[in-house]
C-alpha cells in the first residue's frame, strides 16, 4: 500500500500558519483555543518531517512558545500564559490587517499597465501670443503707477493750446529698466514711476516694461506689482 502524501502549503513564517490555521478551522482569533492551534500546528510540522522538508528556526520556535503557553495555563496560577496568550493574539491581528491591507495595495497596482515615455523637448517660443483687451492694458498701466495721475484734471486744464513736450525714447526706458533690475533683481513697478511726471517718459516705460516682457528679458507678477529680471539658462 503506498503512503499517503500531502501537498503543503507554503508560508511566509510561522505568524501566517498560524492565521491558516485560525482561518480554515473557525477559530476567534480574539480569543484563540490553544490546545486545538497547537494540534494543528504540529500536524503541520509531522507533514513537512514526512516530506523530508526543512523547517526554518522560527516555526520550531513557536511550536515550543505554543507548547510553552499550554503548559504554564494548566498551573494553579495561569496569569503569565494568559498575557503571552494576548501578545500572541495582538502579533495575529496586526499581521491579519496588514496582509488585508497588502491585498487591496496588489489589486490597485496598475504598474503594470501604465508605460512612461522620456518628456519630449518642447521648443519655447519668444512671441508674446497672447490677445488683451484695451481695458485690460489701461488697468496694467494704472498699476504701474499711472493711478496718481489725474487724467480728468488734466484734461480740463487743457485750453486748446499745444505745449511742446520733449520725446522720450523707448530704448531709452528699456535700459534704464535693465539697468535697475540688475542692481537689485527685482524692482517694484510703482517705483519706476517716481519722481517721473513727464507724459512721454511714463509712456516710454510703460512700453519698455511691455517690449522686455514680449522678449522674454523680464518677468513680472501676477499682481503686477513687482518685475524680476529672468534668469537666463
Amino acid at each position: 500500500m503506498d503512503s499517503i502524501s500531502f501537498k503543503l502549503d507554503v508560508f511566509e513564517g510561522p505568524l501566517d500558519l498560524l492565521l491558516h490555521l485560525i482561518q480554515k478551522h473557525k477559530l476567534n482569533i480574539n480569543d484563540i483555543e490553544i490546545s486545538k492551534l497547537l494540534e494543528q500546528y504540529l500536524i503541520y510540522i509531522d507533514r513537512c518531517k514526512e516530506q523530508d522538508l526543512e523547517l526554518a528556526g522560527e516555526f520550531l520556535e513557536m511550536a515550543a512558545r505554543l507548547i510553552y503557553i499550554k503548559t504554564v495555563s494548566l498551573l494553579p496560577k495561569p496569569q503569565e500564559a494568559e498575557e503571552i496568550k494576548k501578545e500572541l493574539q495582538g502579533a495575529l491581528i496586526e499581521y491579519s490587517l496588514c496582509k488585508k491591507a497588502a491585498a487591496e495595495l496588489k489589486e490597485r497596482f496598475i504598474g503594470n499597465d501604465i508605460f512612461v515615455r522620456q518628456p519630449m523637448k518642447i521648443k519655447v517660443s519668444a512671441t508674446y501670443r497672447l490677445i488683451h483687451s484695451p481695458d485690460r492694458l489701461v488697468e496694467a498701466f494704472m498699476n504701474m503707477g499711472a493711478k496718481n495721475i489725474d487724467f480728468q484734471e488734466a484734461n480740463e486744464s487743457k485750453i486748446g493750446s499745444v505745449v511742446q513736450q520733449k520725446t522720450v525714447s523707448v530704448i531709452s526706458k528699456v535700459v534704464y529698466v535693465l539697468r535697475t533690475l540688475y542692481q537689485g533683481g527685482k524692482v517694484y513697478m510703482e517705483s519706476l514711476y517716481e519722481n517721473v511726471y513727464d507724459r512721454s517718459a511714463r509712456v516710454a516705460t510703460f512700453l519698455a516694461v511691455l517690449e522686455l516682457t514680449k522678449s522674454g528679458r523680464i518677468l513680472i507678477s501676477d499682481d503686477c506689482t513687482e518685475i524680476y529680471l529672468k534668469k537666463r539658462g
